[in-house]
Formats: structure tokens, sequence, C-alpha cells
């Protein structure tokens, strides 16, 4: 059985040749082995930002906040989750939580 960085590696070249749910799945494997993968989250947010999926796009892009709280890149990928839900559904309080994960971003050096 491959490791949770096969599995990531995989759902990686799921995404790449457009198959964002075949990537899903991996990536929900991958963490299934190991929660605190942040890649993965980060990947799952990534792909669920851009199939229109926010509300899950924003879960993952939250857990690896939690699970690595001092890395700018993480929060950085949360506001874009956040700006690109705003776009999505122009529900402006994305746009107050984008600044704010952008401002923590900014503040960790990011």
């Amino acid at each position: 059985m491959p490791d949770v960085h096969q599995l990531y590696d995989q759902a990686d070249a799921l995404k790449d040749a457009g198959k964002p749910d075949e990537a899903i799945e991996v990536l929900q494997q991958a963490l299934a082995e190991d929660e605190t993968h942040v890649l993965s989250h980060l990947l799952l947010c990534r792909i669920y930002t851009q199939t229109g999926r926010h509300g899950e796009a924003i879960v993952h892009g939250l857990r690896a906040c939690e699970i690595e709280p001092t890395e700018a890149f993480n929060f950085t990928a949360l506001s874009v989750a956040y700006q690109r839900a705003w776009a999505g559904t122009g529900d402006k309080q994305f746009i107050t939580m984008a600044e704010e994960a952008m401002g923590q971003a900014r503040m960790l050096g990011g």
C-alpha cells in the first residue's frame, strides 16, 4: 500500500491530468492515513477552490493553518481560497476573511 507521500504525489498527478474527483479520492485516502499531512490539505484546498466547492476548500485551508500555525504559505493559500469564495459567491464576508488571512501571512513573514 502506498504511503501518504506517494498518495499525495499520485493525487497531484491526477489534478494535473484534469481529474479532480479522482485526485480528491486519493487525497482522502492520504488523510485517512495521516490527518495531519498539510500538503494534502493544501492540495484539497486548491482543488476544491478550482471546482467551486468553496466551503470544502476553506475547511482544508483552515486545517492546514491549524496544523502549521507559523507557516505563512498556509495563510496565503487560505486567503486565496477566501478570495475565490468571494468571487464565486459575492459574499463580502469572504473578502474580510481573505484580508485577515493575508495579514496573518504577512505577520509571519510571507
